[in-house]
C-alpha cells in the first residue's frame, strides 16, 4: 500500500467500449487530481476518447512503481485489448468479455497489493449477460471474485444510502430479506463506515420493507417478524439503529441531519431520493472488500457516447473519495 510520501495508485476501469465510460477516464486524466492514474483497459481506445473530448495525454505503460507526483494529461496503463472494433453508441456482445477481462485484472491486481482502489467506469449489464456471461453488475462481481460478503453504498454529500438487496427483480425481494442478511450487511456497513470513514458511532436508519413499515402488521409482517428482531440483536452488540422506518417520511431533512447513513430494502427504495439530492455528484461504494472501490453513479449513456458532451464530474468525485478511503484505511 502506498504511504503519504507517495500519490496513491487508483486502477481505472473504462466500462462499457461503446459508452461514455472512456470520455470519463480522459477527462479524469485531464484533471489535477492528486492520484496516480493506471487505466486498465484498450489504451488506443482511450486515446480516440480523449481527441473526441479535445484532450491531449501522454501515457505509458504502467511499471509497477510508485510515484510522488502527476501532471495533468499524465497517465500509466495496463493494456487490455478490445475484442471486436468500437462504434461509440452501439452495443456489441463481441467485447463483452473484455469488459470481464478489464476487471478481473484491476481487481486481481488490487486484491494483489499492485494498486491501492479502483475505480470504475460503468458497464451495460445486459450486453454482457446478451453474451452468455452471467453478471448482475460490479459489486457482485468483485464479491465474487474477492470471496467475501460485500455491501453497496451510495454517498453524496447530503446523503449515504445502503442496499439489504441490490440488483434484484422486486418480486424477489421479500424472500432476500433474512435477519441473516440484515445482520450480515449491517455489520459490514457499520463495520466499514468507522474504519473508512472515520465514523466512531455511526447512526444508521434502517428502512421497512412495506408500506407505512407494515402499519404494525395490517400491510406485512417483514418489520415484526424479520427485521425489527435483527435490529434488536444488533443493538444488543452497542450498534446505534433506528427502524424499521417507513421510507415515505425517513429522509425528511430533520432527519437525514440526525442520520449517518440508511439501509434501504431495495435498490428503488433508497436510490431515487439519493439521485434526486445527488446526481453527479454520488459515489458506488463497495464495502466489505479488502481493497477500496468506487464507481459512478450513473449507466453508459450510449446516447451521448461519442459527443463530448458527458459530465465527468462523478467519476471525478468517484476518484477523489477513492483517494480519501485509502488514506483513512
Amino acid at each position: 500500500m502506498t504511504t503519504s510520501r507517495f500519490l496513491p495508485r487508483l486502477a481505472i476501469t473504462t466500462g462499457e467500449p461503446a459508452g461514455i465510460g472512456p470520455e470519463l477516464v480522459a477527462a479524469l486524466a485531464a484533471t489535477d487530481i492528486a492520484a496516480d492514474l493506471i487505466v486498465v483497459g484498450d489504451k488506443d481506445l482511450l486515446l480516440l476518447a480523449a481527441q473526441t473530448r479535445g484532450l491531449t495525454l501522454s501515457i505509458e505503460p504502467d511499471d509497477g512503481q510508485w510515484r510522488d507526483q502527476r501532471a495533468p494529461g499524465q497517465l500509466r496503463y495496463v493494456h487490455v485489448p478490445a475484442r471486436a472494433a468500437v462504434t461509440p453508441g452501439r452495443l456489441n456482445v463481441d467485447n463483452a468479455a473484455y469488459v470481464v477481462e478489464m476487471l478481473t485484472r484491476a481487481a486481481d491486481g488490487c486484491l494483489q497489493g499492485e494498486f491501492d482502489a479502483l475505480v470504475t467506469a460503468p458497464v451495460h449489464k445486459a450486453v454482457i449477460n446478451d453474451a452468455g456471461i452471467a453478471f448482475s453488475g460490479h459489486t457482485e462481481f468483485l464479491a465474487a471474485r474477492a470471496r467475501c460478503n460485500v455491501a453497496m453504498l451510495l454517498a453524496a454529500p447530503q446523503l449515504r444510502v445502503a442496499l439489504a438487496t441490490t440488483h434484484l427483480p422486486l418480486a424477489d425481494v421479500p424472500a432476500a430479506i433474512t435477519a441473516a442478511r440484515l445482520v450480515q450487511i449491517l455489520r459490514i456497513v457499520y463495520n466499514d463506515l468507522r474504519s473508512r470513514f472515520r465514523l466512531d458511532n455511526p447512526r444508521i436508519a434502517v428502512l421497512g420493507l412495506n408500506p407505512h413499515a407494515g402499519e404494525g402488521g395490517h400491510l406485512g409482517h417483514e418489520e415484526i417478524e424479520v427485521i425489527a428482531p435483527a435490529l434488536a440483536a444488533l443493538r444488543a452488540e452497542g450498534m446505534h439503529l433506528e427502524g424499521p422506518l417507513s421510507a415515505d417520511t425517513a429522509f425528511l431533512p430533520a432527519r437525514r441531519a440526525q442520520v449517518d447513513a440508511y439501509l434501504a430494502m431495495y435498490h428503488d427504495q433508497g436510490l431515487p431520493v439519493l439521485k434526486a439530492l445527488g446526481f453527479g455528484d454520488a459515489v458506488n461504494v463497495t464495502l466489505g472488500l479488502p481493497f477500496v472501490r468506487t464507481s459512478v453513479d450513473h449507466g453508459t449513456a450510449l446516447d451521448l457516447a461519442g459527443t463530448g458532451k458527458a459530465d465527468a464530474a462523478s467519476m471525478v468525485a468517484a476518484s477523489k473519495l477513492a483517494i480519501e478511503l485509502v488514506a483513512a484505511s
